[in-house]
């Protein structure tokens, strides 16, 4: 509604003696938490945009402005149905800017009135209202006056209570003579809701909002006489702590003369001979004497003693000069990595290494080693191995899962049940400030929204600065460069490229059957042996069992398969001589489907025959080398390449490869160009629940593709490993030693492998080149050549569309011949 100026009044209102006229159309300033009386003089902070306006059109005219409360003070624009319709109008007797573009004014409820109706809601509130004139009571009865005397009493004990009452305030009651200005008063100050405030507000009768008045104001008067006694309650136990000090330190001055001692002063004097006993760098002991002075002088009971006890307890028994001596006979070392490790010559040879060096300079900074392979490989038992071959503690921390970085630097000490980080406990728990501290599973590091372990990590396995390594619970540095930390991990992939960077990373890739017989006789069998109760006497495996057992009951890199079937036939043994019978019980290769069943895996090639369209590649997965393959078809369509079996981007990237290079040299691979356009190629890679993906697949999928378009079938005994360019091009690939034990486990002969790749067959073991062949090839055609059979002769010719007439044959290209390399490569 639009808003035209009027000077129609409301008429004459009898305010605090002033005859005032109040306009019947007013700006509104809606307020919120408090409820604005009549006769009541209070400031206001106005920063709302609408009532700002408000505020300036009143001091425009005539000073008068109508005050209503909003029902919610939490809302910042209310709207006309937010806002009580009962009211205050009021007159600003000053105002004041701020500087950060507010008003502060104040102002003086003169008269209750109610919103008749809104004619202004768009840029500011503009009401128009109705005055509430009380009914003149004339002269009071008895009633009115004792509840007048009762009210006045009431408040008179709520301020005594409080300590606030003054004769100036027992003035002001005693002039009030009327019940409803006695009434506004005493809401005025009252904490009341606003839902109550309002209440009274609105009731026009003077006795019946005097009644109201009358009851809020009994409440308060036993709250605060509750309160009042919660206090002195307080004060007389303050009162008493006090007193409390004052006589134990009288005990403790008349202990003294007496020549006794308290068990205060005897805890004191107990962590003075740790801290000196701790022989702590400079910064610690500081840190430690502090704390302890705060002890000293806090009260045995206090809550925060038993937080310092413990701080202290933690800064006197982290070992800080407290080392091992290093055992540096390196022929001792050699002799007991051998016993408790076949193999790994290269691991073995690392740790020598480290301990020559160390022979010869002691001060060396103590090597990062990320031991990388399969499970089951003995990474975290050559940890144990290190640090007895070195004199050394050991440690084993798990890293798997950890997703918070208090796990590694601590808690800070203002948490309730703050600890140091493992890596303080773990040297806490060895008594040693060097040890062989082994972090497992590295590459399973997590990180979340409490921080990520993987950073904390940086500062602990950087030689560079660990010599200063903070721990957020101690708060003072402490020196790792004397601990030999080794870390393991299955795959480095998902190990951050800066931690990656600090660490010394050494390849396990697995052991060969025979080497798994030899360890199995050494070390599985004798442990399983005990741990099942039996004798040596008791039970014999031949080794023909064992090879067995490896390679037809379990198809692993690493051991723990091999060894939880080891210890399945110690079991039924101890079954057997638990149940009376008599041994000794030999255990050979034709006996053992009596005690393990049938057998689970076979070592031969997965196709007795060669297949057209299916060609074997090599894989490397986390577990080891595994044989995969690779199926190709051909169906009617319109020239679409189907792949499947969950392939990732760099394998489909090979399939287009391998698809471009044979579509390009279709007439020197005597290929029907018409295969491309009238039929639509599948390939698919088997296991398809299993994600698959790197480029060692291509030349795999080249020649299984080529075998389709050709129909000549692909060689059964030979596996294949190689990156292909769409030129023809055969790279390089990693994960030879592991793909070669793969394939022997697999029961392939023939591995045709990248040229560039032939310096890493010294990498591989001799037992296993022995028995493999390798061809070295460096492009796909030296690959076709090897790989596939000629064509067999059909008796019906293919259902195909008649070939266009070939063009001219074209010269054949001269391809380098393949290598053959044997195991004495």
């Amino acid at each position: 509604m639009a808003h035209t100026d009027t000077d129609d009044l409301v008429g004459l209102l009898d305010a605090d003696d002033q005859n005032l006229d109040i306009p019947a159309t007013l700006p509104m300033l809606p307020v919120r938490d408090v409820v604005v009386f009549t006769h009541m003089i209070i400031p206001l902070f106005v920063g709302r945009d609408k009532s700002v306006r408000a505020v300036d059109a009143a001091m425009a005219k005539d000073r008068f402005l109508f005050l209503a409360t909003q029902m919610d003070g939490a809302v910042e624009n209310p709207e006309s149905d937010q806002i009580f319709k009962h009211g205050t109008a009021a007159r600003i007797l000053r105002v004041l800017k701020l500087p950060d573009g507010r008003v502060k004014v104040l102002v003086q409820g003169l008269a209750k009135a109610k919103i008749v109706r809104y004619t202004k809601k768009s840029d500011m509130f503009r009401v128009r209202i109705e005055l509430l004139h009380e009914d003149d009571l004339g002269e009071l009865d008895m009633e009115t006056e004792a509840l007048m005397r009762n009210v006045k009493e009431s408040c008179e004990k709520i301020l005594g209570l409080r300590g606030e009452l003054t004769p100036d305030v027992t003035m002001v009651l005693d002039g009030i003579d009327h019940p409803g200005r006695l009434a506004d008063l005493v809401a005025s100050n009252l904490n009341l809701k606003i839902e109550e405030a309002q209440s009274i507000f609105e009731t026009i009768d003077p006795v019946q909002r005097l009644l109201a008045v009358n009851g809020f104001v009994s409440r308060e008067v036993e709250l605060s006489a509750m309160q009042a006694r919660i206090q002195s309650s307080v004060r007389d136990e303050i009162s008493k702590s006090q007193k409390d000090y004052f006589l134990r330190e009288q005990m403790r001055a008349i202990n003294r003369e007496l020549g006794e001692v308290d068990e205060k002063t005897q805890e004191i004097k107990e962590y003075q001979d740790k801290i000196r006993k701790a022989k702590m760098p400079k910064e610690a002991k500081e840190e430690a004497d502090r704390q302890l002075k705060r002890l000293e002088q806090m009260h045995p009971e206090a809550g925060e003693a038993p937080t310092v006890r413990t701080y202290l307890d933690w800064l006197v028994e982290v070992p800080w000069k407290k080392a091992t001596k290093d055992t540096l006979d390196i022929k001792k070392a050699k002799e007991i990595l051998e016993e408790d490790h076949y193999g790994l010559e290269k691991v073995k040879d690392r740790i020598l290494e480290y301990l020559a060096v160390r022979k010869l300079n002691p001060k060396m900074k103590g090597p990062i080693l990320c031991f990388v392979g399969p499970p089951g490989v003995g990474k975290t038992s050559l940890g144990k191995s290190i640090a007895r071959a070195m004199g050394r503690k050991f440690y084993r921390l798990s890293l798997g899962g950890i997703r918070d970085e208090a796990e590694i630097r601590g808690h800070r000490r203002t948490y309730i049940g703050a600890l140091p980080g493992r890596i303080i406990q773990g040297l806490k728990h060895c008594k040693s400030n060097n040890p062989v501290f082994m972090m497992d599973e590295i590459d399973k590091i997590g990180a979340d929204f409490r921080g990520d372990p993987s950073s904390a990590l940086l500062e602990a396995l950087d030689p560079e600065q660990n010599f200063a390594f903070s721990d957020h619970y101690l708060n003072v540095p402490f020196d790792l460069s004397s601990v030999m930390f080794i870390t393991t991990a299955n795959m480095t992939d998902t190990i951050p490229s800066a931690l990656l960077d600090r660490m010394e990373v050494i390849n396990l890739a697995g052991y060969t059957e025979n080497e798994k017989v030899l360890i199995a006789q050494q070390y599985l069998v004798p442990r399983q042996v005990k741990e099942n109760g039996l004798k040596p006497e008791d039970i014999t495996i031949s080794g023909n069992a064992l090879l067995k057992m490896a390679t037809e009951y379990t198809s692993e890199s690493g051991l723990r398969n091999l060894e939880r079937e080891i210890g399945t036939l110690c079991r039924k043994v101890s079954r057997k001589i638990a149940e009376g019978k008599k041994g000794p019980y030999q255990i050979t290769a034709s006996s053992l489907v009596k005690y393990l069943g049938l057998e689970k895996f076979l070592p031969e090639m997965d196709q007795e025959d060669p297949q057209i369209g299916l060609a074997t590649g090599l894989a490397w997965t986390h577990w080891g080398g595994e044989a995969l393959y690779i199926e190709t078809t051909l169906m009617r369509g319109k020239g679409e390449l189907v792949l499947t079996g969950q392939l990732g981007e760099v394998m489909q990237e090979s399939a287009r490869a391998a698809l471009s290079y044979a579509r390009t040299n279709e007439d020197e691979l005597e290929i029907d160009p018409d295969l491309f356009d009238n039929f639509d190629i599948h390939i698919h890679v088997p296991a398809g629940a299993i994600p698959k993906d790197g480029p060692s697949a291509g030349i795999a999928m080249t020649t299984a593709l080529v075998s389709a378009l050709t129909e000549r079938p692909v060689a059964n005994d030979i596996a294949m490993t190689g990156e292909v360019t769409i030129r023809g091009r055969v790279l390089p690939i990693g994960g030879l030693r592991e793909k070669s034990l793969g394939a022997l486990r697999a029961g392939i002969k023939t591995i045709i492998i990248p040229e560039k790749n032939r310096k890493e067959l010294s990498e591989v073991p001799q037992q296993v080149r022995r028995k493999l062949k390798y061809i070295t090839v460096s492009h796909v055609n030296e690959v076709l050549e090897k790989a596939l059979l000629p064509a067999e002769k059909k008796k019906a010719p293919p259902k195909r569309k008649p070939a266009k007439k070939a063009a001219k044959p074209r010269a054949k290209k001269t391809q380098p011949k393949a290598k053959t390399t044997t195991g004495a490569a």
